[in-house]
């Protein structure tokens, strides 16, 4: 079944909202095994979503539309495509009366405009929205289908696997094809080194499909395995996984969507170990992405951001002369600022970082990305250099990465 992907709005057009809707519906129908023929972006015009969807319509069985759906003047979708079709619109009033219980259970205002969310086209089944106000529909046109759904995302990620695929997998029944995702993530490696040690896996004989995704600073793999049956569909990904971890075990994370937080969250408190943070060059960024987990009070005691070399020196005692002998950006320091911490928390492990973020501060001997990330439990003191290229956030987070890939390793036991 070959899908085509229309997403409508003004703000994607002029580049105030990016379109991350469209990359989510291409790899949930990938993994259903549909082809995503096309994907588009239109304003908020009608005359516009009408060619581009009798456009789509040519090539494709159905077009998934998000965004467009709310009460305000510009969300014109429903009429468009309406429009599109030569069709009347009508008043569902039994979704009508739950938006209206809706508003007054959350103790909402209610106004006129709002009931413009109970309005479909003649002959649309409604798709209902579980975590928003405005339905969504599917509409049969010339035994194609045109789905639209609203264009928020944590919408879009509810309504299209629990009530788009089913629609979809109603009127184009096909023969059940077990499929698998895996995702894979790795940090350490460029993605033309992770490219070039997976050269020689014959993916295709596998029965597998891979996906290579860049998501700064990590690499993530996404490895889909299809067939007729469950049983051999989990062997393919099995035999898939070991040999991506046989050439990317030393950089490889995770082996699920979670991030490396909540890798490391759970690996604290499963151990009952608690951390503090003392930073330099990340700013806070890593106790930051440390407290993005909830629950995370329950490991994290405390972080600091030593910027200043005073700030070194009074908050965490690292001596003026191993500042002036070694300099702030030093493995020296980063220990003792890992060290210090720890001392003052009393917690069981203390993570530092320091370095030189840029654009500007860098010399001959430490130039600009040059980063010392420390970590100890009171009997060992661990430490790394890297050194970086990239601009000064993005100098900032791989920092953060680096810090917590450390502290992922020692709590494996793989330091």
């Amino acid at each position: 079944m070959k899908i085509g992907i229309l997403t409508i709005g003004n703000e994607l057009m002029n580049g105030r909202i990016a379109d991350t809707n469209s990359s989510f519906i291409a790899r949930e129908m990938n993994l259903q095994g549909w082809q995503v023929e096309t994907m588009m972006s239109v304003g908020d015009d009608f005359e516009t979503i009408k060619t581009r969807l009798h456009y789509l319509l040519t090539f494709t069985d159905a077009v998934i539309c998000t965004g467009g759906l709310g009460p305000t003047a510009d969300d014109i979708t429903t009429a468009a495509v309406a429009k599109a079709f030569d069709l009347p619109l009508y008043t569902d009033e039994k979704v009508l009366a739950c938006l209206k219980e809706l508003f007054i259970r959350f103790n909402l205002r209610w106004t006129d405009n709002n009931a413009k969310q109970a309005v479909f086209p003649q002959g649309a089944e409604v798709i209902p929205n579980p975590v928003g106000t405005a339905a969504g529909f599917v509409l049969p046109v010339q035994e194609k289908l045109v789905f639209v759904i609203p264009g928020v995302p944590s919408e879009t990620y509810r309504m299209l696997p629990e009530g788009v695929i089913p629609v979809l997998r109603r009127y184009f029944p096909q023969p059940v094809r077990h499929s698998i995702k895996q995702t894979i993530k790795s940090f350490g490696l460029g993605e033309g080194t992770v490219d070039q040690r997976l050269a020689d896996v014959n993916f295709d004989a596998l029965g597998v499909s891979v996906g290579f995704y860049p998501v700064f600073p990590e690499n993530h793999l996404v490895l889909i395995a299809r067939s007729d049956s469950l049983e051999q569909a989990e062997k393919n990904m099995q035999k898939a996984v070991d040999e991506v971890t046989a050439r990317l075990s030393d950089s490889i994370f995770g082996y699920s969507e979670k991030t490396l937080e909540e890798i490391i969250a759970e690996a604290l408190t499963e151990k009952r170990l608690t951390i503090a943070v003392a930073e330099s060059c990340t700013g806070g960024l890593i106790a930051n992405r440390l407290t993005d987990v909830p629950g995370s009070s329950v490991y994290f005691e405390r972080g600091l951001v030593t910027y200043s070399n005073e700030a070194k020196i009074q908050l965490l005692g690292v001596p003026p002369e191993i500042i002036k002998q070694h300099g702030a950006v030093s493995e020296e320091t980063a220990r003792l600022m890992a060290e210090g911490v720890r001392r003052i928390a009393k917690t069981a492990l203390g993570l530092s970082s320091t370095g030189i973020a840029g654009p500007t501060g860098g010399s001959k001997e430490k130039p600009v990305g040059t980063v010392y990330v420390a970590l100890t439990d009171g009997a060992q003191t661990i430490c790394r250099h890297y050194a970086y290229r990239w601009d000064r956030k993005r100098n900032k987070l791989v920092s953060s990465e680096a810090a917590l890939f450390l502290l992922k390793n020692y709590l494996q036991g793989k330091v």
